[in-house]
């Protein structure tokens, strides 16, 4: 967690600050992601977010207990820095590590003009998560049809090539979102964006760390 959170911006926060009982999986800095490495600006293991998103997901947590479920994040603010990371990958050249793994039917130079990528992202802003949902009582992620970062059609909200356990849990996680303040992403099912985010006109680029 942090210590000083007057190291950032007004309103950025440690999302374990707000919700100790998040779990993280922060596929940008582990390297688990379509990249296939570290993504710059993640220096630390540290999920930021505007505090207003945070509380709007705590409520979302409380929610979710009920049916003995949480939340699992994998990313939420993101630095323009790492947005340029991608714009650099995508323009090189030669095969992809990880291509078969989360973009089989395009080649890394689309991801962008099919839209799976944008050259300044909500997440800079701050107040944008992506997230799936977990079993509260073993940590394990609910079956969602593809796993995150998936860029395919398999990964839009109302694909209806997954089966109707994945489609279910989609519903419930958009849902709830939705409920308490969050506006989805047609081709991602595990991207939010805070409908009243504070920062709408902003793109920042700090460090994660």
């Amino acid at each position: 967690m942090l210590k000083n959170t007057e190291d950032f911006p007004e309103l950025f926060v440690d999302l374990l600050s707000v919700i100790p009982d998040a779990v993280l999986d922060l596929k940008y800095f582990t390297g688990d992601n379509f990249v296939g490495q570290r993504i710059e600006g993640y220096e630390k293991e540290l999920c930021l977010i505007t505090r207003p998103a945070a509380q709007a997901l705590l409520r979302v947590q409380h929610e979710l207990a009920n049916f003995g479920l949480g939340i699992k994040v994998f990313d939420a603010y993101r630095p323009q820095r790492s947005v340029n990371h991608f714009i650099e990958w995508c323009g090189e050249s030669g095969p992809s590590l990880n291509q078969s793994r989360f973009f089989p039917s395009l080649h890394r130079s689309e991801l962008f003009s099919q839209g799976y990528l944008v050259r300044h992202s909500s997440h800079s802003r701050g107040s944008t998560v992506d997230l799936t949902l977990i079993d509260l009582e073993t940590n394990e992620e609910l079956v969602m049809g593809t796993e995150f970062d998936f860029f395919g059609p398999e990964s839009w909200f109302d694909c209806q090539m997954i089966s109707p356990q994945a489609r279910a849990n989609r519903m419930l996680l958009q849902g709830l979102m939705v409920q308490y303040g969050f506006v989805p992403f047609h081709q991602e099912w595990w991207h939010f964006t805070l409908q009243d985010e504070p920062f709408p006109d902003s793109c920042f680029d700090f460090s994660i760390g």
